[in-house]
């Protein structure tokens, strides 16, 4: 993956609406995210410049209606899926 690919993507992305790192127009066409080569699903925000992704776990909820997630570091990359 090239890195002007992966410029048009914001550094930190999350798809909770009421998070400050929610940006619906990149999340227009679906992301996927790779996460040292692999592809997860799943993930509920990341951070390029980090390097860690969190991953919902199951269908549990944290009191505030939020899933409860999991880190992971890595390369992180994200793309647009076809």
């Amino acid at each position: 993956m090239s890195d002007d690919q992966i410029q048009q993507f914001p550094d930190r992305l999350s798809v909770n609406p009421r998070s400050p790192f929610h940006n619906s127009e990149a999340l227009k066409k679906p992301v996927g995210i790779l996460l040292d080569g692999k592809e997860r699903v799943n993930v509920e925000e990341y951070c390029i410049s980090e390097g860690w992704i969190h991953v919902a776990v199951g269908t549990a909820l944290d009191r505030r209606g939020n899933p409860i997630v999991m880190k992971f570091k890595g390369k992180v990359e994200p793309f647009y899926k076809v």
